[in-house]
């Protein structure tokens, strides 16, 4: 699994490239949690289009971020969600929560 990030303002744009699973998952969450702390970042935006595979665990990750994100009054977003992984997200319910998007202008709009 490979992160890359950016900030534009006070959003955080994270790609997430591989599998996103259970080997990784801890490190992921530990790498994003303190990039919203030490970036002073209010939003999360994922690019999730290089994403190949996430399991339950990755799922935890995601909503994990989201609540993080939320107690600062911030929102989270997807963009380039693959179809995979669009099918994922919709039965674990994610998107009564997390925005989706087409691309990260369109999610930078909207958080």
């Amino acid at each position: 699994m490979q992160l890359y990030y950016e900030i534009i303002e006070n959003t955080l744009i994270v790609k997430l490239k591989g599998e996103l699973d259970h080997h990784v998952a801890q490190q992921i969450r530990t790498e994003l949690d303190e990039m919203i702390i030490n970036k002073r970042s209010k939003n999360l935006i994922f690019d999730l289009k290089e994403l190949k595979f996430m399991d339950s665990s990755g799922i935890g990750v995601i909503i994990g971020r989201y609540k993080n994100i939320n107690k600062l009054g911030g929102k989270v977003a997807v963009v380039e969600v693959s179809e995979k992984i669009d099918k994922i997200f919709s039965l674990a319910g994610l998107y009564r929560i997390i925005g989706k998007y087409k691309n990260k202008t369109d999610a930078l709009k909207s958080v």
